[in-house]
């Protein structure tokens, strides 16, 4: 017994362990491929999911803005959006592949020597139990010999980890010697530890680093002209005051590398993921970033209800009159409150006003040039009246009369054009037919 006692506050050993080469999750790619890929598959499943919603009109009562804005009020085509973020995906996977050129080959073989690792510091901090006992009046001796006939794991606890009849034999210099065994509870906790609070940390600390990243930088962009400019950063993003799904990527490459991939690669080496707690992170951020830009405020997004940084807090950031304001992003929006850069104002009116103006500009444009179609085939019919006889006639484009030649207040119609100006008649990409 005295030997038992004299062994009870030596920590139980950490057992040996031999670290093996990780498989890969697939046959068929490395960890490497995948963690580069995924990202750049998950922006594309997403923003095709948005596009459906366009298309086929489906939630128009979530749409932040309406067809004529997008008409009217954006500066790029789509084409030069879809072409500008495949370059930035494409700097993304060259970026994530040479991150991973500098991490240590994954390996395993050692979880349960770092679960041992971490119930060794919880044994450790049963030390301090009888001096908390002590300070709030308590006597950990006595307490102890209550709790030890119903209860002798709080009894150990209670006199600081002693867990006198807690033994283990092991083999040392091929001998068998007893020495300290860890509790199951002790084992059980070191496990929730290691493999949920440990990443949920990680996760949480990566989100934050993030999060400061981006507010930092995207701050400074707009506070610094020569950031902002459009032959240098940030202008570019902000040709699209209308913003949607796949558009969300859309930057000048610097700004794209400075931005989103630097922000994302020092949030993965500070927090030391392992590269797949990385293929999560990296493939969430792209996707909440996709989703602030998706251009639909949708009540029951249970994404948007965990992070404030939402759809609709994030497109005032692209309206003109609210450009200096809401600069956090992906996920929260404490920075701005921090920082004074959050917007107060009445957004409710300033839509409106934009839709209205958007509408009546579209409106306007549709009414002059019905009232030159009339004068285009007067012109037409003169020509063919003084060419000679058997002479042949030419082809004569329609096109243009036909895609004008609608009543402005048929919102089908509308959306309809959006798609032919945008896309071409055939592409439909904004193809809202059903009319709501």
């Amino acid at each position: 017994m005295a030997g038992a006692n004299a062994t009870s506050y030596d920590l139980p050993p950490l057992p040996e362990y031999t670290l093996r080469p990780l498989v890969p999750l697939s046959s068929w790619a490395s960890d490497a491929f995948i963690q580069a890929a995924l990202p750049v598959v998950g922006y594309w499943a997403v923003s095709l999911v948005f596009h459906a919603i366009d298309v086929y009109d489906l939630f128009p009562q979530y749409r932040l803005h309406t067809p004529a804005e997008v008409l009217k009020r954006n500066h790029v085509s789509r084409y030069e959006v879809f072409r500008d973020v495949i370059l930035q995906q494409i700097i993304q996977i060259i970026a994530s592949f040479s991150l991973s050129l500098f991490d240590e080959a994954p390996s395993t073989g050692k979880a349960d020597y770092d679960v041992a690792w971490y119930a060794q510091k919880i044994r450790l901090a049963q030390r301090l139990v009888p001096y908390v006992l002590s300070t709030v009046g308590l006597d950990p001796t006595g307490l102890a010999k209550k709790l030890a006939p119903a209860q002798p794991t709080l009894a150990s606890v209670a006199t600081g980890g002693q867990y006198p009849g807690l033994l283990q034999a092991i083999s040392i210099t091929g001998e068998s010697t007893m020495v300290p065994a860890f509790a199951s509870w002790e084992v059980s906790l070191a496990s929730f530890v290691y493999w949920y609070g440990i990443p949920a940390i990680q996760f949480t600390a990566a989100i934050f680093i993030m999060d400061a990243w981006e507010y930092m930088l995207h701050r400074a962009m707009h506070m610094n002209k020569w950031l902002y400019v459009p032959v240098t950063f940030h202008s570019r993003h902000h040709r699209l005051y209308v913003p949607y799904a796949y558009g969300a990527l859309y930057n000048h490459p610097l700004e794209g590398f400075a931005l989103d991939t630097l922000g994302a690669g020092l949030s993965y080496l500070l927090t030391g993921m392992t590269m797949r707690q990385s293929m999560w992170f990296f493939t969430g951020s792209t996707i909440k970033t996709v989703l602030d830009h998706g251009g639909y405020a949708f009540p029951w997004d249970p994404i948007h209800w965990i992070f404030p940084n939402n759809a609709a807090y994030h497109d005032v950031h692209h309206q003109s009159w609210g450009i200096k304001t809401n600069f956090s992003q992906p996920f929260f929006i404490y920075l701005d409150r921090l920082g004074g850069t959050m917007y107060k104002g009445n957004v409710e009116e300033k839509y409106e006003r934009a839709r209205r103006t958007a509408q009546h500009k579209l409106d306007q444009e549709l009414e002059n040039e019905a009232k030159a179609a009339p004068a285009e085939s007067v012109v037409v019919t003169v020509d063919e009246n003084m060419r000679p006889q058997g002479a042949s006639t030419p082809r004569i484009s329609r096109k243009k009369a036909t895609s004008i030649s609608l009543p402005a207040g048929n919102f089908k119609d509308l959306t309809n054009m959006v798609n032919a100006n945008l896309h071409g008649r055939r592409a439909n990409v904004l193809g809202m037919e059903s009319s709501h």
